[in-house]
């Protein structure tokens, strides 16, 4: 993706809250006549020494997982909060509107998992983040009704290659932080949480 230097996010710490706080990817990849193709999914993060990697699924009539087993390089994609910016931020009039968003970027290599247990094992890894009450019902409805639900999906595994996370928040423009917290802070779930991305960046010194 474009990104200008003043967005580029270093911190892996970063890279990793916006990932797991916002785990619905876009997963891309081109199809049998080379145009992109996306599924839109959840995604489990492991961090693994040196490797991160990406876990999920797809139902197996989703022609995805053809595209990406004669073709396992793809990108994913991950969009955090965003939300307008109006020019009223700033102290002069002489400027314009934009959008300010978080999002992160990964290429990935892919690898299917036929095994059952494996299969397994990621789902609950999946229903750990999201519904872990859940796991007790799972494991309760019986080994026959589990394996064909594991049948009815393809599973994989997303090795990151390489990854861009863009923080873009105005942080260029220091005259128009002080204002820009307080019409986040006062503004919708997006809005307030860009504003607290800006505190963790410590781009709220201005209105100290």
């Amino acid at each position: 993706m474009y990104l200008p230097p003043q967005f580029n996010a270093k911190e892996q710490a970063h890279v990793w809250e916006l990932v797991r706080t916002y785990p619905f990817a876009s997963l891309i990849s081109n199809d049998d006549e080379g145009l992109p193709f996306v599924t839109h999914l959840p995604l489990h993060l492991e961090v693994q020494g040196g490797e991160t990697v990406l876990l999920g699924h797809v139902a197996k009539p989703n022609p995805h997982w053809r595209y990406l087993q004669a073709r396992p390089t793809a990108v994913v994609t991950f969009m955090g909060p965003h939300a307008y910016m109006s020019p009223k931020v700033y102290p002069d009039l002489v400027r314009v509107p934009t959008w300010n968003y978080l999002a992160v970027h990964c290429t990935v290599q892919v690898t299917l998992i036929d095994d059952p247990l494996a299969k397994d094992r990621l789902l609950k890894k999946l229903i750990g983040d999201h519904d872990p009450a859940y796991a007790p019902q799972w494991m309760g409805l019986g080994t026959d009704y589990q394996h064909k639900m594991l049948a009815g999906i393809v599973a994989f595994e997303l090795r990151v290659t390489n990854l861009q996370c863009k923080l873009k928040l105005n942080q260029h423009r220091p005259e128009a932080h002080a204002r820009m917290r307080e019409v986040y802070a006062a503004g919708d779930d997006n809005e307030q949480a860009l504003g607290r991305w800006m505190d963790k960046l410590g781009m709220n010194a201005a209105r100290e």
